[in-house]
């Protein structure tokens, strides 16, 4: 891909620039608990973005996006907003970096990226992050990490209209190989915890149902709005650090639903904290239950599945896998699995086996190796 780049590079600014790369993520544990002031439990991957930049001494930006073969120019203020999605992201990561006092002027790039699109493993935020770290480096802004999250965040706000949480660009700016990051998504504190599963003889692999269902209505607006519904009833602003025995208490006072949604967040909080000492104990097979935990709770109690991803959690499980659940908000995408090296091959086979014969297509197999963030290239 490097290659690639450098020599689209070449012909189109006839110069050479600096390289520099962001990271997708997967969320091992931790799902719909952000923005109930919970945990997540990210960690970067080694698919990603990677961009040749180069400061042009103008006030224009030149930006070729190699695997869409589109280029667009546009200019740093607010009215020179480009049309095209991809540049969107670009132009809003320069105008964040404005807004924020950060000097910066045009710069020619050329950039490409090998996060399967639609896995639910943010290709938007590796292609925020690449360039937040790039444009800092570059021009020397001294902006400090957590800034350069907050910068894709805003991006997404402004001038995607994705109104997204931090933890993607968290993820891609602080990964770190062979670790995954606890971040307490009140306070924002977070710390890294070691994770080698080809170390201890396993393998993580994403399964990609290739299914997207989309439902009537606001889906995760209502699955917020019960959170925050029983969170008031219990006196607190967020579900974060609420008890099973609280929420059995006020069960008469809200609806089956709302303690459905609630009982399914609880338990997730103390899950993703069971799995942190899990793995400084390098004891897998917690980590592992604690995933089949989590996809049924979001299947049952939260709803936010489908039959298809219950399928491959259900093979997973008679295939002997050590953990498998549903990765990002649900109704489709992924289910992220935890297996044992042995038995990797014959759970490939038979859960695209399985799928093809049930629902007419394969699942695509996506491995991933935890990773580094947002960094320069050699």
């Amino acid at each position: 891909m490097k290659t690639r780049i450098a020599e689209k590079f070449q012909s189109l600014f006839q110069t050479e620039g600096e390289f520099f790369a962001s990271a997708g993520r997967i969320n091992l544990i931790g799902e719909h608990t952000d923005y109930n002031g919970g945990f997540v439990f990210p960690g970067a991957i080694d698919k990603g973005m990677i961009a040749e930049i180069k400061l042009n001494g103008t006030a224009t930006v030149r930006a070729f996006a190699l695997d869409l073969d589109e280029y667009c120019e546009f200019g740093l203020n607010e009215e020179d907003a480009p049309s095209q999605g991809w540049a969107r992201y670009i132009f809003g990561v320069c105008r964040e970096i404005q807004k924020r006092g950060g000097v910066i002027a045009g710069f020619d790039t050329v950039f490409a990226g090998d996060v399967p699109l639609g896995a639910g493993m943010s290709s938007s935020a590796a292609l925020e992050s690449t360039f937040a770290f790039a444009l800092n480096e570059l021009f020397n802004l001294g902006i400090d990490k957590f800034e350069l999250a907050r910068i894709g965040q805003s991006t997404e706000h402004n001038y995607v209209g994705v109104k997204c949480g931090i933890m993607d660009q968290f993820a891609s700016v602080f990964g770190k190989a062979g670790h995954l990051m606890r971040l307490d998504c009140r306070s924002m504190e977070f710390e890294y915890f070691p994770f080698a599963p080809d170390q201890n003889g396993y393998k993580v692999v994403l399964l990609n149902s290739c299914v997207k269902h989309e439902l009537v209505g606001s889906p995760y607006n209502d699955r917020r709005n019960s959170c925050e519904r029983v969170a008031k009833v219990l006196g607190q602003e967020f579900l974060r650090g609420a008890t099973m025995e609280q929420l059995e208490a006020v069960k008469d006072q809200i609806s089956e639903e709302d303690y459905l949604r609630a009982r399914y967040v609880i338990g997730e909080e103390k899950r993703v904290l069971d799995v942190c000492e899990a793995l400084q104990k390098g004891d897998y097979e917690t980590v592992g239950a604690r995933m089949y935990e989590t996809h049924w709770g979001m299947s049952k109690d939260y709803e936010v599945s489908c039959e298809e991803l219950d399928f491959l959690a259900t093979v997973a499980k008679e295939c002997g896998v050590t953990g498998s659940r549903i990765m990002g908000g649900g109704f489709g995408g992924c289910t992220i699995n935890l297996v044992k090296e042995e038995l990797y091959d014959n759970f490939i086979a038979t859960a695209k086996a399985a799928f093809a014969e049930k629902y007419g297509h394969e699942p695509i197999e996506i491995p991933v190796v935890i990773s580094d963030g947002a960094r320069k290239l050699a």
